[in-house]
């Protein structure tokens, strides 16, 4: 009996943990309609910021005021005010981009603050970890653990007593079921938003600050497992009640605790399950729960009443622009090729090299998210797949490289059929969370044993020979080229796809599912078809980046790294195949330009703040920098030409726009 007290009773504590990041997603979700990706970086930020006040000699009580009640609620205000306000309520990709963007970017902006360094752990806010307050049945009760249940209680109470009987409560569940209402009656409606962004982001920092003291070093990776509990505790809750989510924390962080304490210490089986509860649960929940799956549908009575969405008017095509840019790819692609083998040094070569493979990876996204519109957040997992399959295939069954590339698209498509089995009924947000839940089950379970992976020191994969032309010289131009011409075959290849039935499909789903399956058009077949095909596309870069690197580890396939890839594709440009190889070489151009800077700057957070930039524009701007620029170029040429340009649809008569 003792023995499973003593397994039961620190699961509460971490459960009431979870329980305010679950309280907080589903305040956000119901106030505003943004599913928050972004909590645990924020809880992430506030526990740095806490530890690096802490240790410059700041007390705590202090320093947990100034992160938890002033800077946590700050950056949910300057989020929701120049971000997801922006966002119209019914663009559930861009909600879903911009929580991205943020959930990359939070982390790589307080990194560029403090510099690249992790910071030990923090001393608790109200007690010390050691200090024990009472013994429950022979089990020791700290005063950290009675903390944390008894602050979570009270911030139940509270928002559960403000929600119910105050005039701010009463306007945030009426903006639950329509914010257009709420604004007819006269209510400020971006106050109510921006309440509930300061509220959820300081519930956020308390929950960061609250765990931070329970790890040895305050890294971002203890805060995603935190995520994923949380968001499988708002989940069975269908994202509704506070008071359930509450509830399912606390039950979910007992049956970790439990479930962990009887397994072996030191085993997968103690570590694996820790890591896999909440993501099981969380599929569970995807697959067979109503609310889940109708997450994107609008029960708003007014949803129909507003006049359709302004769009962006198309310029005429201009058959000298087209073809003044079409000549203009061709000298940038020759110029590119030639400048490789010749004078650009060896470390560009490399780096551009990597890039070329990465865009491979980054077709999978303008297939899933530019052509059918389903952000997946997998894409590394399956470039992972191809990866691992390859090496263990070249090392230990001697296969060429390039044979073993080909089988790992291969067995990366089963990883995408797989993954695309209990999204079958999803959409939109809710297979974003599916795909999530896959990549972090790979990364926690499947990619560190080692007969995926290899060793710890990582997975040699070779760069391959052809008959008797051997690309594993110390140069890696040879390779650059070769790599080239795989990529100029998958890219034709992507583009016949996108251009024919396949891509008419996709786009036909992408416009109106409903009307797609009128048609006869079978959605499961086309989901498994799009998961397959883009982990093929997926699988092949993976091979021929592991190439380029030569070793590699599940620490080059993370979820961090499917976050950073989406947002960087939608960044330069997600709807074509060129989008997707400029969206490469750039990001391997940025990536070594700022390796120059000393390791203070922190290169690859300033990367990743760039891009989570750029993700932030994608509402607006949806094709990407380079379609962006097209169209300035177009109208530029409109102007010289003295012709006039359409106007957007909000330029027209109201009649006409309506």
């Amino acid at each position: 009996m003792n023995q499973a007290l003593s397994y039961l009773v620190p699961g509460v504590p971490f459960g009431c943990t979870v329980a305010l990041l679950a309280i907080g997603i589903v305040l956000t979700y119901r106030s505003t309609g943004v599913f928050n990706f972004a909590f645990g970086a924020q809880a992430f930020v506030a526990a740095l910021v806490y530890a690096e006040l802490t240790q410059h000699g700041v007390p705590r009580g202090i320093a947990g005021v100034l992160v938890i009640v002033v800077l946590s609620p700050l950056i949910g205000i300057v989020a929701d005010r120049f971000v997801f306000s922006k966002i119209a309520t019914g663009n559930v990709a861009a909600k879903t981009i911009a929580a991205l963007g943020l959930m990359v970017g939070l982390p790589a902006a307080v990194t560029l603050v403090f510099g690249p360094t992790t910071p030990y752990s923090p001393p608790s806010l109200l007690f010390n970890v050691n200090d024990v307050v009472f013994h429950l049945n022979g089990v020791a009760i700290d005063g950290v653990q009675l903390s944390t249940v008894l602050v979570t209680l009270v911030v139940l109470v509270v928002l559960t007593s403000v929600l119910r009987w105050t005039p701010l409560g009463l306007e945030m569940r009426a903006a639950v079921e329509s914010p257009r209402l709420l604004r007819l009656q006269g209510v400020n409606s971006g106050f109510v938003s921006a309440s509930a962004w300061a509220v959820s982001s300081g519930l956020a920092g308390l929950a960061g600050v609250l765990l931070a003291p329970r790890y040895a070093t305050v890294t971002v990776d203890n805060y995603t497992f935190l995520l994923v509990a949380a968001i499988a505790a708002a989940a069975v809750v269908g994202l509704r009640s506070m008071v359930g989510a509450f509830g399912v924390s606390v039950a979910l962080g007992v049956v970790i605790s439990v479930a962990t304490g009887y397994a072996a210490s030191g085993t997968v089986w103690s570590t694996g399950l820790f890591a896999g509860i909440p993501f099981f649960v969380l599929l569970l929940v995807l697959a067979f729960s109503k609310q889940m799956r109708n997450l994107d549908g609008s029960a708003d009575p007014l949803s129909q009443a507003d006049p359709p969405p302004a769009f962006t008017a198309l310029p005429p095509q201009l058959r000298v622009v087209d073809r003044s840019l079409l000549i203009t790819r061709i000298l940038v692609v020759a110029f590119i090729l030639l400048s490789m083998i010749t004078w650009v040094p060896s470390n560009w070569v490399f780096a551009l090299t990597g890039g070329l493979a990465l865009s491979m990876v980054f077709l999978s996204i303008t297939l899933m998210t530019g052509a059918a519109g389903q952000v997946s957040l997998a894409q590394a997992t399956f470039a992972g797949v191809g990866a691992f399959t390859a090496g263990q295939l070249a090392v230990h069954e001697n296969v060429p490289i390039l044979v073993g590339a080909l089988i790992g698209a291969l067995v990366a498509a089963g990883a995408g059929v797989l993954a695309a089995l209990p999204a079958l009924r999803l959409r939109g947000l809710a297979l974003s969370l599916s795909t999530l839940t896959f990549a972090l089950l790979a990364d926690g379970i499947v990619f560190p044993t080692s007969w995926v992976s290899g060793s710890s020191s990582g997975l040699t994969i070779p760069r391959p020979q052809i008959g008797a032309i051997s690309f594993a010289t110390s140069s890696t131009k040879p390779f650059f080229v070769l790599v080239a011409i795989i990529v100029a075959i998958v890219g034709f290849v992507s583009h016949l796809l996108l251009k024919g039935m396949t891509g008419r499909s996709l786009d036909a789903t992408r416009q109106s599912p409903m009307a797609s399956a009128g048609m006869g058009y079978n959605l499961s077949r086309a989901k498994i078809t799009l998961f397959a095909l883009s982990a093929i596309f997926a699988g092949i870069g993976g091979a021929l980046y592991g190439s380029v690197l030569q070793v590699v580890s599940p620490a080059d396939f993370t979820y961090q790294i499917s976050l950073l890839f989406v947002v960087i594709v939608v960044t330069i440009g997600c709807r074509t195949v060129s989008g997707a190889i400029a969206a490469g070489l750039v990001y391997a151009g940025v990536s070594q330009l700022l390796s120059y800077l000393p390791n203070r700057f922190a290169p690859t957070s300033m990367i990743a703040l760039l891009f989570a930039l750029g993700a932030f524009r994608y509402a607006r701007h949806p094709e990407g920098i380079l379609e962006d620029a097209r169209r300035v170029l177009l109208r530029i040429v409109h102007q010289l030409r003295g012709s006039s340009l359409p106007s957007p649809a909000t330029d027209l008569p109201r009649e006409k726009a309506l």
